[in-house]
């Protein structure tokens, strides 16, 4: 039996015991049925409030992960290299990391105010630490003889070396970094949005339980994670397989 079959029937009994539940226990407004929640989809899909809100939740997502992979591999790379920075910063960021990114948001909202500025600014915030210590820990593991070697073919101690050399010798331990975080900025970006005004999933969300409405909150939810797991199938592991396979590291994989 074929993965996607195994999946496919887990589905179909999933969604059997759901309805079951809902009618043999009656949970009544406190939980949806499966009726239910598919009539909230096709209504916010008809009305077009789900696809606006999770487009403009994907527009701040990308944006932040964007910023967040920029500036953590960055970090990740300075500490990896340099043993004050990594003593002094890499250990203020290990302790940020401790630190959940919606608690900055009352800071974000006196310096930015109550807009896309703040949700961006926590969501960036949610993944760039993950990433700067994945990539440390990834560009630390690199065996020696890999940069002596490249540095022995004229690749220098520069840029080259990190591009051609490092990140390719690092990708394992980038790769789980980037999936990492990009859960990381998910969970971020939808507290921000739970308070922060604007279209979102985070504020529909938070509208579905002002109005009682459970079904739609539901249906927040559900989309969240079939983003989220679409995503990190179809593009990161994609990626990492692509990438393993091109620089015959295919064997790191676990």
């Amino acid at each position: 039996m074929s993965t996607a079959l195994r999946r496919t029937i887990f589905l179909v009994l999933l969604l059997i015991a759901w309805e079951a539940g809902y009618r043999i226990f009656d949970w009544g407004w406190k939980f949806p049925s499966v009726s239910q929640t598919l009539q909230a989809f096709y209504d916010g899909i008809v009305h077009g409030e789900l696809l606006q809100a999770a487009g403009a939740s994907m527009l701040r997502l990308l944006i932040s992960f964007a910023l967040s992979l920029a500036i953590g591999t960055t970090l990740g790379f300075l500490f990896a290299r340099y043993r004050l920075l990594d003593d002094t910063l890499g250990f203020l960021v290990v302790s940020l990391q401790t630190i959940p990114s919606i608690a900055w948001l009352p800071f974000a909202i006196i310096w930015f105010g109550l807009n896309e500025t703040s949700v961006i600014f926590i969501t960036t915030l949610g993944a760039t630490w993950t990433m700067a210590l994945a990539s440390r820990t990834g560009i630390k593991n690199i065996p020696p003889i890999y940069l002596r070697a490249a540095q022995t073919m004229g690749t220098g101690n520069g840029f080259n070396l990190f591009l051609q050399v490092m990140i390719p010798a690092a990708f394992p331990h980038l790769i789980n970094g980037v999936r990492t975080a990009w859960a990381f900025a998910w969970r971020a970006l939808v507290a921000g949005e739970l308070i922060a005004k604007g279209a979102g999933l985070g504020q529909l969300l938070q509208d579905g339980r002002n109005l009682g409405d459970t079904s739609l909150m539901l249906c927040i939810v559900i989309i969240i994670a079939v983003l989220g797991t679409v995503s990190d199938h179809f593009c990161f592991k994609k990626l990492e397989d692509k990438v393993l396979e091109r620089y015959g590291l295919a064997g790191s994989k676990s």
